[in-house]
């Protein structure tokens, strides 16, 4: 048993997928596939179940996995002390970053960190919160920045707030409401939003206000994307509840301060 066949049924087990874990291993799927039918015949067990929609682990594939997780584990700790005492850092950092990251420069702190770790092999990816935090419980991503709202705090994981931001109206040039120096939810409850997804945290907040002040709200449009966001609103399709930090000067957007108060 090698450790990189360990790798590849962790890669398929998180991504229940053959193509995207070969992606992920930076390997041709066939070569994937190859390593861990070896590994079953190996065992003398079938560790994924096979259908023409997704691959699922069997009940010998799930009591394998914990123990797979572990020993990669312990042997990239033996690999990453064993360097230390060189005096060099080698391994790999994955990141997790929301598209509403403002408040840290994230691309300067992992160039930094290139600079002076120049043998760690970094990724990034983009996504959401809750998510990443399911990631990184299961060690499939090192650390990620989050966006949650205030009286929630994440699970299973060690944590740190790095900021907090107030939600502000952020309304196209031309809108009703641009000239107000501050705005009531009431004042906004008819009005089209643009949200993100409804499971989403970054839209709970916005949905949670809303709930507690006992009005409703249509969202007419749901995106992850940030920009497509403010383009939404910039053509008066839509108002949304943002972070002031998000949305950048010189696009024509007004932004107006909200109470809950109806």
């Amino acid at each position: 048993m090698e450790l990189q066949q360990l790798r590849y049924v962790l890669a398929v087990a998180e991504e229940r997928n053959f193509t995207r874990a070969a992606a992920k291993t930076h390997v041709v799927q066939s070569a994937l596939s190859h390593q861990i039918k070896a590994l079953e015949r190996e065992l003398g067990v079938r560790l994924f179940a096979r259908t023409s929609r997704r691959v699922e682990l069997t009940s010998a594939g799930r009591a394998f996995i914990t123990g797979a997780r572990a020993t990669l584990d312990a042997a990239e700790r033996s690999v990453a002390e064993a360097v230390a005492a060189t005096g060099q850092m080698r391994g790999s950092l994955t990141v997790g970053a929301i598209p509403t990251v403002t408040r840290l420069d994230l691309v300067s702190v992992l160039g930094e960190f290139h600079r002076s770790h120049s043998q760690v092999s970094i990724g990034m990816s983009v996504g959401g919160s809750l998510d990443f935090i399911d990631r990184i419980r299961a060690g499939a991503l090192d650390v990620a920045v989050l966006g949650l709202p205030e009286d929630v705090e994440p699970t299973g994981v060690a944590s740190t707030v790095l900021a907090r931001e107030k939600l502000v109206a952020v309304l196209g040039p031309h809108h009703r409401f641009a000239g107000r120096r501050r705005l009531r939810l009431a004042d906004l409850a008819d009005e089209p939003f643009v949200d993100f997804p409804s499971d989403s945290p970054g839209r709970s907040q916005s949905d949670r206000a809303f709930a507690e002040a006992v009005l409703t709200r249509t969202v007419a449009f749901e995106s992850m994307l940030v920009d497509m966001m403010l383009d939404l609103i910039a053509q008066g399709l839509g108002i949304a509840l943002l972070a002031q930090a998000v949305v950048p000067d010189g696009r024509g957007l007004v932004t107006v301060p909200v109470r809950k108060q109806k």
